[in-house]
């Protein structure tokens, strides 16, 4: 039987080449993803290569811009792996060169913010994955994800505006201080009627 579904493109391309589409990721998250590949059998890792496909947008200038996994991405490059394969999620080489920002911004394909929060020109965006600075409010967002404080959303960058709001309920020094210990006030801050707005809030224990 055939099937009339457009099959994504699936390419190998250099790490190196992709774009960043956001500023920061939380190195912490990096670190985990190093260490669970490294777990793996060389079998197993040429398995996983064959079924992570990294979300891409092909820009006008030719070049492949990640919408996703920015932190698989970083991870693999750091653990020496030089290519990956991409599927197109949308072509763009058709938009004049001085408007892809703002369409990538109008399809929320793009997070311009730095590690406090600010946004940024479309220029400052880093040009590889080893330009991503780290913002720990992102790793602490993720970590709480993880174990529940929030559920998985659909939104785009859903985990960038929990890290929003944790930088204006913790300090930074006291994620890099003990990052225990801030998950834990992260988990009532997000329990908390504050974050109401936030994508997949899961809402107070109990109402008092």
């Amino acid at each position: 039987m055939t099937s009339n579904a457009r099959e994504p493109r699936v390419h190998p391309v250099p790490i190196l080449s992709l774009r960043p589409t956001q500023m920061t990721v939380g190195m912490r998250e990096v670190k985990e993803k190093r260490k669970r590949w490294r777990e793996h059998g060389k079998k197993k890792q040429s398995e996983l290569l064959g079924t992570h496909m990294i979300p891409v947008v092909y820009g006008p200038d030719q070049r492949y811009y990640v919408i996703d996994h920015h932190h698989l991405g970083r991870a693999l490059h750091d653990e020496g792996i030089k290519e990956v394969l991409v599927t197109v999620v949308g072509d763009l080489r058709m938009v004049e060169r001085e408007a892809f920002w703002g369409v990538m911004d109008n399809k929320r394909w793009v997070y311009p913010y730095d590690a406090k929060g600010e946004r940024r020109p479309f220029r400052d965006l880093p040009k590889s994955v080893v330009d991503l600075k780290d913002d720990p409010f992102r790793s602490l967002a993720g970590e709480l994800r993880r174990m529940g404080g929030f559920a998985k959303d659909t939104t785009p960058f859903s985990e960038f505006l929990w890290a929003d709001y944790l930088r204006r309920k913790l300090v930074r020094k006291e994620v890099d201080a003990n990052f225990d210990k801030a998950l834990e006030k992260a988990l009532s801050a997000a329990k908390s009627k504050d974050a109401i707005y936030l994508p997949g809030w899961c809402g107070p224990a109990s109402d008092d």
